[in-house]
């Protein structure tokens, strides 16, 4: 029973005066805690100490060293019987007929009948041997007594004593006499330590071979991050690849899977190794288990690479040290080497490195490029590296739109044309200079027909951003729209202009775009490239779009490429750069090269030059009413051939017209309301719809081209 504490204090707020009463409160004891039974606080400190890391680490050390011992029993029991038997011919010989080679087959099978032959003798051998011990230890034994009576004959003559005949005999007896006591004192012992000697024996196999389960394993042993690359590592990851015909022929294979690899190559930060695949396992089986092989190998999935080469059921495992694709390569000649020129038929420009190590350097000669991936990952600096070299030589004029803006300053002196800036009107200045270079380009054409053997000097038409001229929506006044993918879209048909007829007279189309589709980057464009070269994409029909079929199917992966962390890294498609033999694209880290570096190397190509005004737009002629043009050829006739309309009109303005086709032509026509049509048998324009057209218009107020 609890007792109460009576506590005498003022109230909080006393009434005035000095006579203030004096209040008595009882305060009551608080209820003692109620006390933890002794079970309960005993099964907490167990718990406690159970799972304690120490208790866990001390259980798995034990743990541990037990299943070495059985590992190592297991080990040396596999080694007995392959020693006894045809165990391991029998694994061979599998292993050969799994990987297809039957030459190989035959002569396992070969030397598993001469073992078995031989093994056949020694037992044979070994029925008459008792007969035969028996006679030669009868004949030692008789030898033996008589060599030793002998040598006593000689002791007791030379001694004169006739007791020494039996010293030699008497010798030999108390050494094995010796001999036998020496057994009988160590046996007992020796009978007592030696199953300990034998599993430690057994302990030391097993240790040497890590004969235990991972979880047993201390931890820095368990976290194999960083592992080398050994074969039986190799075999193993692919044997839990998770591909049922693969798993059974190297589990038919045992320890001779490791016959499906070739050797293993140090290959820059990795190494290389070529997997020949057992028959019924296709090459398409191990390329699409990129990210569960790259984990069996205790590799991140970036860190595994998966070519096919030219051997067949063959796939080639690029692997590379742990971390080391996180690591910058180091800068660019382009701004260490300040000497650098360049040449553009000849050489190649530095554009990084593959993944062995070794320098990636890309041949421009007579190539078009598209470099393509999503955004912020390099793509423009990837082009600057090469528009940059190309500029070091200078035979070399390149024409440029930037349809991003701020990222081709440093250009501004060194370009003939440079446009920068994201809206419809730099699109529409940008369709006027590729046009410009297909003018150029026919020019050359023509050029060429005189001489067949006049050289021209490079011209680059480089646009940036190029996804922004296809989607582009506006239209000129022939109605004729800039951007799209239709025959009448002009950026587009000025683009396949140049990739069908430029390369001939070293006219290049170089085209930088992001996140493709077939919207804004049209099949027939992406396909009209020499050199295709992807960053990080999003998915599989990206990097197919990018790269074409051919490189996807041989293994290239762009979009598993990581966004944001493979900045600057692509896998490149293209003759101009060297592949290893049976791969049909290479992944390359390219060199980073910030502004300031880029101002500087151009700084350097503008001192090789006697100077470039660069224009911000293409100039265009004189504007001229179309229709009232072809009123004009018309003249008093009623109606005039198609064909001599256009050579009229050529005649008018070759500028203008001198290219015009049917097309042209048809396109004013429609755009007026007017409609070419027959007159014995032939297209006609017919003055009198002409001039209806013209005073429609006019009545109208609407502008016509």
């Amino acid at each position: 029973m609890t007792e109460n504490v009576i506590s005498l204090h003022k109230p909080t707020d006393p009434p005035t005066g000095a006579d203030a009463p004096t209040v008595l409160t009882v305060v009551p004891d608080p209820a003692p805690a109620r006390p933890v039974p002794l079970w309960v606080r005993s099964g907490r400190a167990i718990k406690a100490a159970v799972t304690h890391e120490h208790t866990k680490t001390g259980a798995r050390a034990v743990a541990r060293h037990g299943l070495y011992v059985v590992g190592g029993a297991r080990i040396v029991t596999r080694r007995a019987w392959d020693g006894r038997t045809t165990a391991r011919y029998e694994r061979y010989m599998r292993a050969a007929e799994a990987a297809g080679n039957m030459d190989q087959a035959a002569e396992w099978e070969e030397r598993a009948a001469r073992f078995r032959e031989a093994r056949h003798r020694r037992r044979m051998d070994l029925l008459h041997s008792p007969v035969d011990a028996a006679r030669s230890v009868a004949v030692g034994t008789g030898m033996g007594i008589g060599g030793l009576v002998a040598l006593g004959v000689v002791l007791a003559i030379a001694n004169k004593d006739v007791t020494d005949v039996v010293t030699p005999l008497m010798a030999v007896i108390e050494f094995i006499n010796l001999m036998v006591t020496i057994v009988q004192v160590v046996w007992g012992p020796l009978v007592s330590v030696g199953p300990f000697l034998a599993l430690l024996a057994l302990w030391a196999v097993g240790s040497k071979q890590h004969a235990a389960p991972a979880w047993v394993m201390p931890a820095n042993a368990r976290s194999s991050e960083g592992e080398p690359i050994t074969p039986s590592i190799v075999v193993k990851a692919l044997r839990d690849l998770g591909v049922p015909a693969l798993r059974n022929a190297i589990k038919e294979m045992g320890d001779a899977g490791a016959s499906m690899l070739g050797p293993i190559r140090i290959a820059g930060c990795g190494v290389e190794v070529d997997v020949t695949l057992p028959s019924g396992v296709s090459t398409n089986e191990v390329q699409t288990r990129r990210r569960k092989l790259a984990e069996n190998l205790t590799r991140h999935e970036h860190e595994v690479f998966i070519t096919i080469p030219e051997a067949a059921r063959t796939v080639r495992l690029w692997i590379a040290d742990s971390g080391a694709l996180d690591q910058p390569i180091g800068p660019s000649p382009l701004v260490t080497d300040e000497t650098m020129t360049a040449d553009y038929k000849k050489g190649k420009a530095p554009w990084g490195q593959d993944l062995r190590g070794d320098a990636a350097a890309l041949s421009l000669y007579q190539r078009h490029l598209l470099i393509t991936g999503l955004s912020n990952q390099g793509k423009t600096a990837s082009l600057r590296a090469l528009v940059l070299w190309a500029l070091l030589d200078k035979t070399v004029e390149v024409r440029l739109a930037d349809l991003k803006g701020g990222d081709w300053v440093m250009v501004d002196g060194l370009a003939t044309v440079l446009i920068q800036g994201p809206t419809d009107e730099h699109v529409i200045k940008a369709t006027e200079m590729v046009e410009g270079v297909v003018d150029e380009m026919n020019r050359r054409i023509e050029d060429r027909q005189f001489d067949p053997n006049m050289e021209f000097s490079p011209l680059i038409c480089v646009v940036d951003e190029a996804q922004v001229a296809f989607m582009c929506p506006v239209k000129d006044d022939l109605g004729q729209q800039y951007g799209g993918s239709k025959a009448t879209s002009r950026y587009f048909m000025a683009v396949r202009k140049i990739h069908n007829q430029g390369r001939a007279v070293n006219v290049l189309m170089w085209q930088g775009t992001q996140d493709p589709t077939d919207q804004n980057l049209p099949k027939l464009v992406r396909e009209g490239a020499h050199t295709r070269a992807s960053l990080a994409l999003g998915t599989e029909s990206q990097a197919r779009m990018a790269l074409g079929d051919k490189a996807v199917d041989g293994g290239a992966a762009p979009n598993l490429l990581r966004p944001g962390l493979d900045q600057g890294t692509l896998v490149v498609a293209s003759s101009g750069i060297d592949i290893p033999k049976g791969q049909s694209s290479i992944t390359v880290r390219t060199h980073y090269i910030s502004h300031d570096e880029a101002a500087a190397i151009a700084d350097r190509a503008k001192a090789l030059r006697d100077g470039v005004t660069t224009l911000r737009a293409v100039e265009r002629g004189p504007d001229r009413d179309a229709l009232a043009d072809i009123a004009a050829v018309l003249g008093d006739e009623k109606r005039v051939l198609t064909q001599d309309v256009i050579k009229r009109l050529g005649v008018l303005d070759a500028d203008m017209y001198g290219r015009w086709s049917f097309g042209d032509l048809t396109r004013v026509l429609e755009v007026a309301g007017v409609e070419a049509k027959k007159s014995h048998g032939r297209m006609v324009v017919r003055a009198e719809d002409i001039s209806r057209a013209l005073a429609d218009r006019d009545t109208d107020g609407s502008a016509s081209a």
